[in-house]
């Protein structure tokens, strides 16, 4: 059987950070984890209490993110992305996992599966899309005019706005001020995220997207301010093996406002196509 560890592990393969939660085995089934726009693995951290007890976890910082530090390239893109977490996959000779990614994690979870659909059992894409959506896209042209006349401080306001619904933010006001004034005083490397957001605002692989026949579940917010629930639905009616399930309330990033709902229902998924 396989074994579980109560430690953590966090580790460093070349630039990329990455940790290790639950079971230990290189048999045990495996999760990989991939966040969004700010490429943070504790954004997961919700989640690792469930997912922990039947699975091997993997969180990783994306490249140019927190602890995996690195000067991106002008061209850098979603599928340079998808090539450095297989890259870290093989060096921790994982053959096959689950993969469930927010967002920009939801796109390279995409790009994996159209160049390396065998690395992949399930994709689990949380309010994630195959091409620019225009209501989406006007939202990060406003975050960049934010960086643009260096008022960091508005942009993690905006942050808040987009990411979580009105009675969330009024119930963690205090949480939220704080976290803020944290970031403030660790922003992210700005050129950086300018990258990120140029390689998310450019990903469109409509024209591909049926190719990809890994099982999925394409996860949507109703009340999703940033991502439209039916760019999850366009995913689901595409993919030959996609269904789609909708959660009422939660917001843009529901794995942290209403994470009991959220494990439930990725875990019920991997369950049921395990």
């Amino acid at each position: 059987m396989p074994s579980k560890t109560q430690a953590n592990s966090a580790h460093s393969t070349g630039e990329m950070h990455f940790e290790i939660h639950g079971l230990t085995s290189p048999d045990a089934p495996t999760v990989v984890f991939s966040s969004g726009l700010g490429g943070a693995a504790k954004f997961w951290q919700p989640q690792l209490a469930d997912f922990t007890n039947n699975y091997r976890v993997i969180t990783y910082d994306q490249l140019g993110t927190n602890k995996s530090v690195a000067d991106l390239c002008s061209e850098y893109s979603i599928s340079h992305m998808a090539n450095e977490l297989a890259a870290l996959l093989q060096k921790l000779e994982v053959k096959q996992c689950h993969f469930v990614g927010h967002a920009l994690g939801g796109l390279v979870g995409l790009a994996l599966g159209l160049v390396q659909p065998n690395l992949l059992e399930s994709l689990v894409l949380v309010n994630a899309w195959s091409s620019p959506n225009p209501h989406t896209l006007r939202c990060f042209e406003i975050r960049k005019a934010l960086l643009a006349a260096n008022r960091k401080d508005m942009y993690l306001k905006l942050q808040a706005l987009l990411l979580f619904p009105p009675d969330w933010i009024a119930a963690n006001a205090e949480h939220l001020q704080e976290e803020e004034a944290h970031l403030l005083t660790h922003f992210p490397n700005v050129n950086n995220l300018l990258t990120r957001i140029g390689a998310l605002s450019a990903f469109d692989i409509d024209d591909r997207l049926a190719s990809i026949t890994t099982p999925t579940l394409a996860l949507a917010n109703k009340d999703d301010t940033l991502v439209p629930w039916q760019r999850s639905q366009k995913l689901a009616d595409t993919m030959p093996n996609a269904e789609l399930s909708l959660m009422e309330y939660g917001g843009h990033a529901s794995s942290i406002t209403a994470p009991e709902v959220f494990n439930k229902l990725v875990l019920g998924y991997l369950q049921r196509i395990a």
